[in-house]
C-alpha cells in the first residue's frame, strides 16, 4: 500500500484508510470474528489509518473498533468525529471535551490522533450544522478542540467539509485545521475544479450535476490542510446496480435516482476496462494528488480485497480521466 502526505500534519497515511461508518457498516453489522479478521487484513495490507465517529451505530463503531484493535494490540492512526448539539450552543467546549472522552472511553484509548467536526458547515444553526461563528468564535468548537491537543489528548483538528462550500472554504482559509474530509467522486468532482465550470444560466439548463465543491481542494493545498476523500463510491452507487438502503444523500441538489443516472453514464462510456465499478471510482479519486487518503468502507471481505486491488492499480490513466471530465461537462450524456 502506498502512503501520501497528510497535510501539515506530515504523517504518511495509506492511501486507502479503513472506514468504519454506517454505508460499509462491517465495525457495525459483522460478526466479532469477521470485524477482526478485517482490521487483521487491512494491517496486513498496509493500511495504517482507521477511522470512525460517535455517530456510526450510536457508539458501536467505536467500541468495536477498540475492542479489536486492543485484542490485536495494533496502534495504527486512529480518528473520530463529535458533533455539536446545535439547539446546545452555551457550551461548546464542555460539549467537545464531554463527547470527546466518551469516544475515548469506547475506544479503550489514551488518546485519538485526529478528532474532526462532524456537523455540516452554514450560516445558521439547525439541523445537524453548525454556524462559522460558533464553529471558528472565540468558545467555539475548534477552540474546544484546540483545548484538547493542549492536554495531549490529540495530535490534530479537523473538519467534513460539507454544508455551504463557501463556508467550508472559510474554514479552510482559517489556518486552525489539519484535515478536511472532501466530497470527491466520479460523478461529482467539483471539489477539484479551481474556478466553476458553468454559469449560472447553463446550470438551470442541467437536468442536475449535484453539489458544486469548486474550490475545495486546491484551498486545502494552499492551507496544506490534509485531505480524506469521501463517498468516492457515493454511498455505493458507484460501486453496484444494487441497492443496500443505506444510500443517505448528504450533498445539496442531487437524490440516489440522479446519482444512478451519472453513474450510469460514467460506466457506459469506460465499461469494465479499469476493473470492476468499485475499482474504478476508487481509482479515480486516487488520481488527484491533492487527496491524501480515500475513506474506504466496506460491508464484508471480498468488498475489502476489491479495493486493495483498486490501489494496487494505480490511478486511471490520464485518457479516461479525460473522457470522465467531458462527460461531466455533457452532464453525463443528458445535456
Amino acid at each position: 500500500m502506498r502512503t501520501r502526505r497528510l497535510g501539515k500534519t506530515e504523517a504518511q497515511v495509506s492511501e486507502l484508510i479503513f472506514g468504519c461508518g454506517n454505508v460499509g457498516g462491517i465495525m457495525i453489522r459483522a460478526e466479532e470474528a469477521v470485524m477482526t479478521e478485517a482490521v487483521e487484513k487491512a494491517l496486513a495490507a498496509g493500511i495504517n489509518w482507521f477511522d470512525t465517529a460517535a455517530g456510526y451505530g450510536n457508539g458501536k463503531s467505536e467500541e468495536n473498533l477498540g475492542r479489536v484493535l486492543k485484542e490485536l494490540d495494533a496502534k495504527p492512526f486512529t480518528s473520530t468525529k463529535i458533533r455539536i448539539d446545535p439547539e446546545n450552543t452555551v457550551d461548546i467546549p464542555g460539549q467537545i471535551e464531554r463527547k470527546f472522552h466518551e469516544s475515548l472511553e469506547r475506544m479503550q484509548l489514551d488518546h485519538i490522533d485526529l478528532v474532526q467536526l462532524h456537523n455540516g458547515i452554514e450560516g445558521v444553526d439547525g439541523g445537524r450544522s453548525l454556524c462559522t461563528d460558533n464553529i471558528l468564535g472565540r468558545v467555539g468548537a475548534i477552540y474546544g478542540m484546540e483545548c484538547l491537543r493542549e492536554q495531549g489528548l490529540i495530535k490534530w483538528i479537523g473538519m467534513t467539509a460539507l454544508g455551504d462550500a463557501p463556508l467550508c472554504r472559510r474554514m479552510i482559509e482559517s489556518g486552525r485545521l489539519d484535515t478536511a474530509q472532501v466530497y470527491f467522486n466520479m460523478i461529482n468532482p467539483t471539489a477539484a475544479h479551481a474556478t466553476p465550470r458553468h454559469s449560472s444560466s447553463q446550470m438551470m439548463k442541467k437536468k442536475s450535476t449535484g453539489q458544486d465543491f469548486t474550490g475545495i481542494l486546491h484551498a486545502c493545498e494552499e492551507f496544506d490542510v490534509g485531505v480524506i476523500a469521501i463517498r468516492t463510491l457515493a454511498a455505493g452507487v458507484l460501486a453496484t446496480e444494487e441497492r443496500h438502503g443505506r444510500e443517505m444523500i448528504i450533498t445539496k441538489g442531487n437524490t440516489v435516482e440522479d446519482d444512478e443516472r451519472k453513474a450510469a453514464g460514467a460506466f457506459d462510456l469506460l465499461g469494465d476496462e479499469h476493473g470492476t465499478r468499485a475499482q474504478t471510482a476508487l481509482r479515480f479519486a486516487l488520481s488527484n494528488q491533492k487527496v491524501s487518503c480515500v475513506d474506504f468502507a466496506v460491508a464484508d471481505l471480498d468488498q475489502f480485497d476489491e479495493g486493495v486491488q483498486a490501489a494496487d492499480m494505480g490511478p486511471l490513466p490520464d485518457d479516461a480521466m479525460a473522457e470522465l471530465d467531458q462527460l461531466y461537462d455533457k452532464d453525463f450524456g443528458v445535456s
